[in-house]
Formats: structure tokens, sequence, C-alpha cells
């Protein structure tokens, strides 16, 4: 439960902050009298793209042990 309460209240914070920042704005499109109020959110414009790149990836070798009984000794 506190783990909860606890990440709700990160989440809280995180867009206090957004709002104060200027990056999420949050207008009240229609007063809320009788029926419930209607927000629109405008965040920020984001551009996702691709890129090919040759990358270097170790090589990772096992060597099984030998299924041969040792010798006591």
């Amino acid at each position: 439960m506190r783990t909860l309460l606890a990440l709700i209240a990160i989440v809280v914070l995180l867009v206090a902050v957004a709002m104060s920042l200027g990056w999420v704005s949050i207008d009240q499109t229609r007063p809320g009298v009788v029926q419930a109020p209607q927000f629109r959110a405008e965040g920020p414009k984001v551009s996702v793209g691709t890129q090919t790149k040759t990358v270097e990836v170790p090589t990772l070798s096992v060597e099984k042990p030998s299924e041969q009984p040792a010798n006591a000794q």
C-alpha cells in the first residue's frame, strides 16, 4: 500500500514539475456545471527514427566438461 501511495506521489510531483516548466499544458475547454468538465492536454512533440549501425559484439564460447568419470586417487 505504501508503495502505491509513493508511486502516486511521484507521478503527481512529475506532472506538477512538467506543468511548471511548460512541458505540459492542460486547458479546461468546457465548464463543469451540470456535465463533467472537458479538458484538452497537449504535450511535447516527439520524433522517433532509426539508424543502421555496425556494432561489434563480443563472442562467448562454453566448453562442456567431459562425461568420462575422473580416476579416483
